[in-house]
C-alpha cells in the first residue's frame, strides 16, 4: 500500500518502536536507540522503497529482539506481512530453556533464513547493516575504537556482515543492489583498521 506520505501504519510502528526502545541508547554512545529504527526506514525511502508495510516493518525491525515486545503484540496491531517482516530481520537469542545462543551460532543461523526472505526483509537487512556500518565508520572516522564493543571478533565481525550484504542481495530487485554497494563501500572504509 503506498497511498500519500504518511499512514496510519506508519505512525503505529513509529510510536510503537519509540515506545519500546525509550530507555535504551545506540551501542557506545548516548544518542537515543529510536534514531537507527528511524534511519533503516530513510534509508529505504532513499533507495526507493514507498511501500508502507515496508516502511513499518523497518521501523519495527529491533522491537522484538531488542526489547520486551513480541510478534504476538506486533499481530494485534499489524499486517500479516509486517509481522512476518519482522520475524526474519529477528535474531533468536535464546534457546528453548532461556538461555543465550553463542554470538556466532544466532548469525549463522540468522543466515541461513535469508536465502527465503521477501524482498522488503531483504531490504530492511541491508538498510539496517548499512545504518550500523555508517554508525561505525563515522565513530572509526571520530577516533572511537569501536571493535572492543562487540561481542565479536573484528574478522567474525567483518565476516557477518559482509555475509549477510551478500546473501540479502541475491534477488532481482535493482534497489536491494543499490545498498548493498553502499555496504561494500563501508565494509571497505571499516576493513583497513582501527
Amino acid at each position: 500500500m503506498t497511498i500519500g506520505f504518511h499512514s496510519p501504519l506508519i505512525e503505529r510502528a513509529v510510536r510503537l518502536a519509540a515506545s519500546a526502545h525509550r530507555d535504551q541508547n545506540r551501542k557506545m554512545s548516548d544518542v537515543p536507540y529510536f534514531s537507527h529504527p528511524s534511519s533503516v526506514a530513510l534509508i529505504l525511502t532513499q533507495a526507493g522503497f514507498t511501500e508502507h508495510e515496508i516502511l513499518a516493518a523497518a521501523l519495527l525491525h529491533d522491537v522484538v529482539e531488542d526489547t520486551s515486545v513480541t510478534l504476538d503484540d506486533i499481530s494485534a496491531e499489524f499486517p500479516d506481512d509486517v509481522v512476518r517482516m519482522v520475524a526474519g530481520c529477528s535474531e533468536r537469542k535464546r534457546d528453548s530453556d532461556g538461555n543465550s545462543i553463542p554470538w556466532k551460532q544466532r548469525k549463522t543461523e540468522h543466515l541461513s533464513h535469508v536465502s527465503e526472505a521477501s524482498l522488503g526483509t531483504r531490504a530492511i537487512l541491508l538498510a539496517d547493516k548499512l545504518h550500523n556500518l555508517s554508525t561505525m565508520t563515522f565513530d572509526q572516522a571520530a577516533g572511537i575504537t569501536i571493535w572492543s564493543h562487540f561481542n565479536a571478533s573484528r574478522e567474525d565481525v567483518l565476516w557477518y556482515l559482509t555475509s549477510i550484504v551478500d546473501a540479502a542481495v541475491d534477488f532481482p530487485d535493482d534497489r536491494l543492489e543499490q545498498i548493498a554497494a553502499e555496504c561494500r563501500h563501508r565494509l571497505g572504509e571499516l576493513a583497513p583498521g582501527d
